[in-house]
C-alpha cells in the first residue's frame, strides 16, 4: 500500500491528525488497506474486535439491526472519521455492525497497534476522550429527540445535524448534502416508516425548508430547519 495514501488517511483523522510525520510514518506502515462495496459489510455485531477502520473515502452507517431484519442507524460516518474503537477498547464483541452506504475505501489498525498508541501518545490518547465524550453527547441528544420530539421534529431535527456535520455551504447560503442516504436510511435514524419519511420530505419541500436534487437534500436555511424542529 502507498505509504503517502495512508499518511493522507491518518493526517484527515482527528485521532492522528495532531502527530508529527515521523509517527504518522511509522503507523501509516502498519495499516492494511481494504475496500468494500456499496452494502458490503465492514463488520456485524457480535465480531471480536480485531481492529480500528480509517474512512478513508466513501461512507459507512453504524446500525444495530433487529430480529426482523430491521436497523436503527446509529451514526453515518465519512472521509476523516474512524470505528470500532469500543471493542479495542473493552474487549467485548462488536456493539453494532458497520456497512458501506457506497464504494467506500477504510485503513485498518491492528488492535494490539491501536492500544500501544493509546498507551504510549497522550495526543492520541486525549483525541479518542475528546471522541468519545462527543459521541456519548450526540448519542443523549439523539434519545433526547426520540422522547420529546414527534416525528416531524425528529426528521428536521437529523436533517439539520447531517448538513451541520457533512455538508457543504453554497455561495448562496444554502447547505447541500451529498448524503448516499435513502428514505429507508433516514427513516432508520429516527425510528420511522420509508412512508413517513417520504411524505414528511414533500411537506419540507413545500414549505421551502428542502429541494431535492438529484442525490442530494438542499436546506436553503439551515436555521429555519432548526426552528420547524422545535414547533
Amino acid at each position: 500500500m502507498p505509504t503517502d495514501f495512508a499518511i493522507e488517511a491518518l493526517g484527515r483523522c482527528p485521532l492522528f491528525s495532531g502527530l508529527g510525520p515521523e509517527p504518522l510514518q511509522a503507523i501509516a506502515q502498519t495499516l492494511r488497506r481494504r475496500r468494500f462495496r456499496r452494502g458490503e459489510v465492514l463488520f456485524h455485531e457480535g465480531d471480536p474486535g480485531d481492529s480500528l477502520f480509517i474512512v478513508a473515502s466513501g461512507a459507512v452507517k453504524v446500525v444495530v439491526p433487529s430480529e426482523e431484519g430491521d436497523e436503527a442507524i446509529l451514526a453515518t460516518l465519512r472521509r476523516g472519521d474512524f470505528l470500532g474503537e469500543l471493542a479495542l477498547l473493552d474487549g467485548a464483541p462488536r456493539s453494532a455492525s458497520a456497512i458501506a452506504l457506497e464504494a467506500t475505501e477504510t485503513m485498518a489498525l491492528p488492535r494490539d497497534r491501536f492500544k500501544a498508541l493509546v498507551a504510549s501518545e497522550p495526543v492520541i490518547r486525549d483525541a479518542l476522550l475528546s471522541s468519545l465524550a462527543g459521541e456519548l453527547r450526540r448519542l443523549t441528544a439523539h434519545v433526547a429527540e426520540l422522547h420529546f420530539l414527534d416525528l416531524t421534529g425528529r426528521l428536521a431535527a437529523r436533517l439539520a445535524r447531517l448538513a451541520e456535520e457533512h455538508g457543504t455551504r453554497e455561495a448562496d447560503g444554502s447547505i447541500r448534502l451529498d448524503a448516499p442516504l435513502t428514505q429507508s436510511d433516514l427513516a432508520a435514524m429516527i425510528g420511522a416508516t420509508r412512508q413517513s419519511v417520504n411524505k414528511l420530505l414533500g411537506e419540507f419541500v413545500e414549505e421551502g425548508l428542502l429541494r431535492l436534487d438529484r442525490d442530494a437534500i438542499v436546506i436553503p436555511d439551515l436555521e429555519a430547519l432548526v426552528r420547524s424542529s422545535r414547533r
